[in-house]
């Protein structure tokens, strides 16, 4: 562990006006509240946080982030308090401190609705003040520097949190050097025989090629020395999580991977970027279609750099960037360059990009209230995607993800040219709806009056603010449809709590379910995006919770060990009253399978992790979902009187989606929540019984041809 001296100076290197009596301070302060914890390998505690802000100096970070990094655990982890942190150091610092505690406390990992939400908090944080993230992936960048401490089921967890979120996230705020490190920390926990197959390839590959990064560096150096440029040069390998990923984008093998290396040219000005870039050009094959000029179109996080890929005589490709100084403080920095100190005064970086301009354009296209799995589809979109730039025909600029389609691209320019759009021209030629556009291309949308989005859009289009506007489409189009299905699920769900679906209920629901008005409420539950058990729970909650006041969802398997919890298979939904069997998981306790399971032939050669169960006998609540597939007539009324029906048999309908749609049958999947297999057995002779049913069967998933475990 750094001292509090050694850390003072990382901060005067970059800073030398900082405040060293506050740092002190709030190290002596850290120290003592965390005295007597330890990590998980036995350090003082202390000694993260200390890492955390050692981490920040690289970024020459202002005095109150680092302090904050010194602090960041006190509020959740110690006797400290967010008044005591105010009164000792400021509000400034509390409210970061604060800040990073919440984020803390997000399970950013969890299922994608709450996940969904969670996005929309962590944004909301950033948007109060960048500089909490950027201590939040400072600390999650330390904690994986030391995963090896921690028990094998939660380094994966971390491992799998930090690919999915943190890494794409400093890759989008413009930090890729942490993208890379977090990405291949990461890579080591979840893939370790891959990552050591990389570095084995690369090891044998120096011996074959000897040191190909000095020799070309040297290359490139002379060159540009004989055009009077002047410019650093610096090379290495790729990561070998970068080097993975392009394995499997490409499906090639490491022999075949060509642009393995890749250069840096930091050159004295924008002019000698374009200067540079013809030297290498001449000296070397520039590659087709791997020129991007990000100095003429930034990023949105600031970025700015050329980009090529050349090859030599022998046919190898490496990647070459090229910027200035000051672009390139910002690529290694990102959204972090706003903060950044030099020679005691905060740098004045013309590329650095307002922060609180780029959370408002990541964030401008989404409502507040709706559409929670609308804004981290796009979201994710956004942080995970490169872009491509296409032209209008009058020239000009639309920016757009890679992968996106003309679709996409019509509802960039505007809604209703999106929602009018019957065909597309790219670079003057006719092209399907479904093509993939490209950097450079020039892009007309051909519309018609009278067109209106198709449902099969919804497979083409790849944005976020697309895909909105498209589901908003559809859904006024089937509105009426829905609101009439709304009303049926409705009645059913009410009358299964012994309660009546009046106009004042539903407009209660709507209002705690934060809807505009009551045919919102019975339009989002008839398509789906809500459920009958949301409906009723936002009116009468101890109705719902009442439900479950028999044999406790918790202990209602008998064979268990103390302590060990259990969950329901998804993949042959077991009821109670059906012979079960266990599987013990790792980070799932046991998983309760019926006892004819296709998948349990998985587990036939492991015979150590099955566990002899059977349901505790008497009354069940009805909590227990399964998924039933009905064949139905296509007539008036017929799935009104099924789920009349239902409601009768004291089953709740959960969840319901059109699986396929002729002019003659439905075919749906309704998710049921009943209390046992008699009440299911009952049920389904009830549906069978009826002459609008073709066909009713239990849903069970088949075991797969094979399975990949992570």
């Amino acid at each position: 562990m750094i001292s509090a001296e050694d850390l003072i100076a990382l901060v005067r290197n970059y800073n030398p006006k900082t405040n060293a009596d506050r740092i002190t301070a709030a190290y002596d302060y850290g120290r003592q509240m965390h005295e007597g914890q330890f990590r998980h390998s036995g350090e003082p505690y202390f000694s993260h946080p200390v890492a955390v802000a050692a981490i920040l100096t690289e970024q020459r970070l202002d005095d109150s982030t680092i302090i904050t990094a010194l602090l960041h655990d006190t509020i959740e982890d110690t006797k400290a308090s967010y008044t005591e942190v105010t009164e000792q150091f400021g509000r400034e610092v509390a409210e970061l401190v604060d800040g990073v505690t919440k984020l803390t406390n997000l399970q950013l990992s969890s299922r994608e609705t709450k996940q969904a939400e969670n996005f929309r908090k962590l944004f909301m944080a950033m948007s109060k003040d960048m500089r909490v993230i950027l201590v939040k992936l400072a600390d999650r960048l330390h904690n994986m520097r030391t995963i090896k401490a921690m028990r094998p089921e939660k380094q994966e967890q971390k491992a799998r949190e930090t690919m999915d979120i943190f890494a794409p996230l400093a890759g989008r705020m413009g930090m890729q050097w942490m993208r890379e490190e977090l990405e291949d920390l990461a890579f080591r926990v979840l893939n370790p025989e891959g990552r050591q197959s990389i570095i084995r390839r690369f090891i044998t590959l120096q011996r074959e090629t000897g040191d190909v990064i000095h020799r070309i560096t040297g290359d490139m150096r002379l060159e540009l020395e004989k055009a009077e440029i002047e410019a650093e040069v610096f090379g290495r390998a790729k990561k070998p999580y970068s080097i993975w990923r392009k394995m499997q984008e490409k499906d090639q093998g490491f022999s075949r991977l060509s642009d393995i290396y890749g250069f840096r040219v930091i050159t004295g000005s924008e002019e000698d970027c374009y200067r540079a870039l013809g030297i290498i050009h001449q000296r070397w094959r520039a590659v087709p279609g791997r020129f991007k000029d990000y100095i003429s179109q930034p990023k949105s996080n600031g970025y700015r750099s050329i980009h090529t890929t050349v090859s030599g005589r022998d046919g190898k490709r490496v990647e070459v960037q090229i910027r200035t100084r000051q672009m390139h403080d910002v690529a290694e920095t990102g959204v972090a360059a706003h903060w950044s100190y030099r020679d005691g005064v905060r740098s004045q970086n013309p590329f650095a990009v307002d922060p609180a301009k780029w959370i408002a354009s990541l964030t401008e296209q989404f409502d507040s209230e709706e559409d929670h799995d609308e804004f981290l589809e796009a979201v994710k979109l956004e942080m995970y995607s490169d872009q491509v730039f296409c032209f209008t025909p009058k020239g000009d600029v639309v920016k757009l993800p890679r992968g996106a389609t003309p679709i996409d691209y019509g509802y960039a320019i505007h809604t209703r040219i999106g929602h009018a759009c019957v065909g597309a021209k790219v670079d003057g030629i006719r092209v399907p709806l479904w093509t993939r556009l490209k950097n450079g291309q020039s892009v007309e949308i051909i519309t018609a009056e009278g067109q209106m989005p198709q449902v099969s859009w919804l497979e083409i289009a790849t944005t976020g603010k697309a895909r909105s506007a498209i589901r908003r489409a559809l859904r006024e189009l089937d509105r009426g449809r829905f609101i009439k299905l709304g009303q049926e699920l409705a009645r059913s769900a009410f009358e299964h709590v012994g309660r009546k679906a009046t106009d004042k209920a539903l407009d209660a629901a709507a209002r705690n379910l934060r809807l505009k008005h009551r045919d919102e409420l019975l339009a989002r539950l008839g398509s789906a995006e809500i459920t009958a058990h949301d409906v009723v729970q936002a009116v009468y909650p101890e109705l719902v919770r009442d439900e479950g006041e028999q044999i406790s969802p918790r202990r209602a398997v008998i064979g268990l060990q103390p302590g060990q919890s259990f969950e329901r298979a998804p993949c042959c939904q077991p009821l109670p009253g059906e012979r079960i069997v266990g599987i013990t998981s790792r980070g799932k306790g046991v998983v309760v399978h019926t006892i004819d399971c296709d998948r349990l032939s998985e587990f036939e050669d492991q015979p150590a992790r099955w566990v002899d169960l059977h349901w505790h006998s008497g009354n069940h609540p009805a909590v227990y979902s399964v998924t039933l597939e009905l064949t139905i007539g296509n007539d008036a009324g017929v799935l009104g009187r099924i789920c009349t029906l239902i409601g009768e048999k004291k089953a709740n309908i959960n969840n319901l989606v059109f699986v396929d749609r002729k002019p003659d049958f439905y075919r749906l999947m309704l998710d049921l929540e009943l209390r046992d297999v008699e009440q299911l057995h009952s049920l389904m002779l009830m549906l069978e019984a009826e002459s609008d049913v073709a066909s009713v069967e239990r849903y069970r998933e088949k075991s797969p041809a094979h399975v990949v475990l992570g």
